[in-house]
């Protein structure tokens, strides 16, 4: 079985007993290679990958190491070829991105390294935080912290915010309870948004997603909440939460995706006040890929069921 992994990460798959090639994925496969039967994508080109769904007619697998296959699933690979996603590989790295962005927001020390910048005792901050009206703002301790989104990534989230006080609450397409939380069904998020002191996105980027956090949604959250996203950019209506923050219909928001990447110098989400922007850096670390190729590679072999496939 021949074997091809991107330029853009180091994997030892030596154990796997079969031919593996290195390419690169911000060019055409080599015709030597389109003969490959597994392509192990990581950061590629939409032009490469469109150009392999197109030559490389013996592909059986493509395993993404990324969480969200979105961009695998739009460069057209036949229904013959299954795809694989790199879900789990980045709860560990995500989880933690997620964690500082919250704090940040909710300790607001984006206005603190203003105050830096020049040179300011910011001691308005300081009335602010410890006054009793908005201590609740400053701090995750009781706070209703709203995860949108509950999948693996969460499961790896919830318990450190609950550590530190805060009464997690997640959603998902079914009502129940995972990871030792309660989980409400989407159609309910409406409901929950009203007492949501934080509500996290961790949203993938499908057609039922698309522009999720809308002008609604962030109309029935509180002035005083705060949002972050560490899923998809596709996820978020970046006019309406502009709208909102230049408003002061919320309180801050931490964003690591947007609809484009990377973000454009002209976007009005760069001068958008109370807003923390990270240049999608949450993840780019998958934690034992190496691992989940094999496992994957041994199950194509065994002709068993593959790990983190995805429905089409």
């Amino acid at each position: 079985m021949k074997i091809l992994v991107p330029n853009t990460i180091s994997l030892d798959l030596s154990n796997s007993g079969e031919d593996v090639f290195v390419y690169k994925v911000d060019e055409p496969v080599p015709d030597e290679h389109v003969d490959a039967e597994v392509l192990v994508v990581w950061q590629n080109t939409g032009a490469n990958l469109a150009d392999a769904a197109k030559r490389m007619t013996a592909l059986k697998l493509v395993q993404t190491l990324a969480a969200g296959p979105d961009s695998v699933l739009a460069a057209g690979f036949g229904t013959n070829v299954s795809i694989a996603s790199g879900r789990s590989l980045h709860d560990g790295p995500v989880a933690e991105h997620a964690l500082a962005l919250i704090l940040a927001a909710v300790r607001r020390l984006d206005v603190l390294y203003d105050a830096q910048r020049t040179a300011t005792w910011e001691r308005a901050y300081n009335v602010a935080q410890s006054a009793a009206a908005t201590e609740q703002q400053y701090t995750l301790d009781g706070a209703n912290v709203t995860i949108w989104g509950f999948g693996s990534i969460a499961g790896r989230l919830a318990p450190l915010l609950a550590a530190l006080g805060a009464k997690v609450t997640g959603i998902a397409n079914s009502a129940g309870e995972r990871y030792g939380f309660p989980v409400v069904a989407t159609e309910n998020l409406p409901e929950i948004l009203h007492t949501t002191d934080v509500l996290v996105s961790i949203l993938p980027a499908v057609p039922e997603t698309e522009n999720a956090l809308n002008a609604e949604i962030l109309e029935a959250m509180p002035d005083t909440a705060v949002f972050i996203n560490v899923g998809r950019g596709a996820t978020v209506d970046e006019d309406a939460l502009v709208a909102a923050l230049h408003e002061g219909r919320l309180r801050a928001a931490a964003l690591d995706v947007t609809k484009e990447e990377p973000l454009p110098a002209d976007s009005k989400l760069w001068s958008s006040p109370n807003l923390i922007i990270t240049p999608h850096v949450a993840g780019n670390r998958p934690k034992g890929s190496a691992q989940l190729v094999l496992a994957n590679i041994s199950a194509l072999r065994e002709g068993i069921d593959l790990i983190n496939v995805v429905d089409r």
